[in-house]
Formats: structure tokens, sequence, C-alpha cells
């Protein structure tokens, strides 16, 4: 300010005096703002991908019970007591009665 008091006893402020004595407290509210503006920018996103991560967390978890009804469903559906009756009424099927055991086919080496 020494600068100022000095230019006002002279008889006036030059334009190149004012810059002098601004710019630098001009510098850094301007690096304040922009360090500001940086930083609330960034918590602005971090919650934003937090409340993304929490959605993505909820679906994956009800993915894997649909995942695992759908596992049950698949166990009930292949069980050997619900394919039986199903093969027995839609494809007429029936339990073998007879069964004809075979003859093992004899290698070319024993055939000789």
């Amino acid at each position: 300010m020494s600068v100022v008091l000095e230019a006002r006893n002279k008889g006036g402020l030059s334009l190149s005096v004012i810059l002098l004595e601004i710019f630098p407290a001009a510098l850094a509210v301007f690096l304040l703002a922009t360090v500001g503006i940086v930083h609330v920018t960034s918590r602005v996103m971090v919650v934003k991908l937090g409340y993304e991560l929490s959605r993505l967390d909820q679906k994956g978890n009800e993915l894997q019970r649909e995942n695992d009804a759908l596992t049950v469903e698949l166990a009930t559906l292949t069980s050997p007591a619900k394919l039986a009756p199903q093969a027995r009424q839609q494809l007429q099927m029936q339990v073998p009665t007879l069964v004809i055991p075979l003859k093992p086919v004899s290698s070319a080496a024993e055939r000789n």
C-alpha cells in the first residue's frame, strides 16, 4: 500500500500503480475461487458415483436372488419325481418290463 500512498501524495494514481497493487490480490482470489470450484465439483462427482454404486449393488443383489430362484426352479423341473409323470402322460412312456441283455461284441483279436 505504500506505493499507492506515495502516488497519491504526488497528485495522482497511474494505471500501472493500481494494477501492481490489485493484481496479486486479484490473482489470489481467482486461484482460491478456482480451487473451491474444483473441490466442490469433485465432491459432487463422488456423491453421484456413490449413489450409482449403491444402485448397481442393489441391482446385483436383486439379480443374485433371481438367479437363486431360477436355480431352484431348474432343480425342481429336472428332478426324476417331476419328470416321470410327465413322461408317462404326455409321451406315453413306461418303465420297461423286459430287459434283454446283449452279448458284448468281441474284439477282432478274440475272433481269430
